[in-house]
């Protein structure tokens, strides 16, 4: 894997990049699509790449290796040949759906033992199987086991869950280095900043994470609750240390506000499932702000989603279509929102790569981030 930071942003730390893969390049900032099982809700993976020109997708570990299988994935050649997504793909680990398993599972030195939330059957998660699993899935980027700790959590409890994430990716790094890829495609393996909301820990992790010089480098355990203002504080200091060269990747986040926020303070890479989880919901998001496309009020507004036309379908349905088949039950309005939603936030980071290009991201940033809260 590359990384080219091709522009610097010079009133911020944004940056536009290009990430090589095997399976093709992404320009940065990139916001991921989840595909948690391999799929993303309610959208054909054509839709994904010709009408949203989504450039990366992501997957998770823990919900591929319970259904279907990695026996599965592995007789079909890998996630890309199973699911047909032929571009750049990002596994999570499954440290951070351990965590929200947190009545049903024990943490040790060795690894996590856990209950499978589909039948109740009991498996272990280890450094080393973890790097297994992801080596059958075949994903081009993969990330490192790690403990995401919860908010709130005492200093002791996130220092020493820390330090555990640190021991398991030495274990990852040393197994990673012992087996090859599955399929005719390199991998990518990203570790994992933690430390909770404790700036000395997370200042300590970051430069743990950084001395191991990966090809890209992710923060997790924010977006679990934490104010906005404290992940935004956080993620600037761990951005102070990681390296420049690589790729920065904020783990599940976020709103199309922190997406922004978060690009001024240098983090290239993001995954969240708010714009398909919201959009089965009717919370659609807008350039002007944010529309709950039930509310009668849309009963006869017949102009486009976005009247700005930020996805490929503001230029088919009406926000009057929409909240017609919503109100009706019919599955087609999961699947237009969805697909709307996730173009508007492809368009969203897009658009700031384009703004840092030519100079003009912080004060177009500034702008934008008093119009994408407000409810419409």
């Amino acid at each position: 894997m590359q990384f080219v930071i091709e522009k610097s942003c010079p009133c911020s730390s944004a940056r536009a990049g290009e990430i090589t893969t095997d399976h093709g390049k992404i320009l940065t900032p990139i916001f991921m699509p989840v595909g948690t099982a391999g799929a993303v809700k309610a959208v054909h993976i054509k839709e994904l790449k010709e009408d949203i020109k989504a450039q990366i997708i992501l997957g998770n570990t823990y919900h591929l290796y319970l259904r279907p299988g990695s026996d599965v994935i592995e007789n079909a050649g890998g996630l890309h040949k199973f699911n047909g997504w032929d571009k750049p793909i990002l596994t999570d680990s499954g440290g951070y759906q351990v965590y929200s398993l947190a009545n049903t599972r024990k943490v040790t030195n060795k690894g996590v033992i856990f209950n499978s939330h589909i039948d109740g059957s009991k498996h272990t998660f280890t450094p080393e199987n973890v790097i297994d699993i992801q080596r059958t899935i075949g994903a081009d980027i993969i990330m490192a086991f790690d403990e995401c700790t919860p908010f709130p959590c005492e200093y002791d409890y996130a220092k020493n869950s820390m330090e555990l994430t640190h021991r398991w990716l030495q274990r990852c790094v040393d197994h990673f280095e012992k087996t090859e890829p599955q399929y005719k495609h390199s991998q990518a393996l990203f570790p994992i900043v933690q430390g909770s909301v404790y700036k000395d820990l997370r200042m300590k992790s970051a430069e743990v994470i950084a001395s191991y010089n990966a090809e890209g480098n992710a923060i997790g355990g924010l977006s679990v609750g934490e104010p906005h203002e404290v992940m935004y504080e956080i993620t600037g200091l761990v951005c102070s240390v990681l390296p420049e060269d690589k790729p920065r990747y904020l783990m599940g986040v976020g709103t199309p506000v922190n997406i922004l926020e978060s690009i001024a303070l240098g983090i290239d890479m993001f995954d969240c499932v708010i714009p398909t989880r919201n959009a089965r919901h009717g919370l659609i998001y807008t350039k002007r702000g944010i529309i709950n496309i039930k509310n009668k009020k849309w009963k006869n507004d017949f102009s486009p989603l976005d009247e700005e036309g930020t996805s490929f379908v503001d230029k088919q349905y009406s926000k009057a279509f929409l909240r017609h088949i919503f109100i009706a039950g019919e599955m087609l309005a999961g699947m237009i929102a969805s697909l709307h939603n996730l173009g508007f936030y492809l368009w969203l980071v897009n658009e700031a790569r384009k703004r840092i290009i030519v100079g003009t991201f912080s004060e177009w940033k500034n702008k934008m981030v008093q119009q994408l809260d407000v409810r419409l």
